[in-house]
């Protein structure tokens, strides 16, 4: 069974939105840190933001501070992603992941190397 499911991806124009969304189905939801990573082709995967499920407490890259916005609904056991003004430099392959239960979230490159769960990717593309 697939742990994470994720959806939303798509195609926009630059300066549109999108939301991404992952539920986590099989695994267990709350005291973890939940996040979502980026792969453009060529590059290394890379931590776009964070949220420890237990507090809300969030976390982002640089690179996307402002413009998006990750959230939860913990009846739902779903994460989001609400990405606004995109830029082309956006175009990426999208992952949700889970981080190993009991532990806060931590520096992208321990979350990338640790995560327990990933999803399947969901593609979105920004055209300028």
């Amino acid at each position: 069974q697939v742990a994470l499911v994720e959806s939303g991806g798509g195609s926009v124009q630059a300066g549109g939105s999108l939301r991404l969304s992952c539920v986590v189905s099989t695994v267990p939801y709350n005291r973890r840190c939940m996040a979502w990573f980026r792969q453009a082709p060529g590059k290394e995967r890379e931590g776009v933001a964070s949220i420890f499920t237990s507090d809300g407490v969030t976390a982002y890259a640089d690179s996307v501070k402002g413009r998006f916005t990750i959230s939860q609904d913990n009846a739902q056991r779903t994460v989001y992603l609400r990405m606004d003004s995109l830029k082309p430099e956006d175009t990426a392959m999208y992952y949700c992941a889970a981080g190993r239960l009991y532990t806060h979230c931590d520096s992208w490159s321990t979350l990338r190397t640790s995560a327990t769960y990933w999803g399947q990717g969901t593609q979105v593309t920004v055209s300028s």
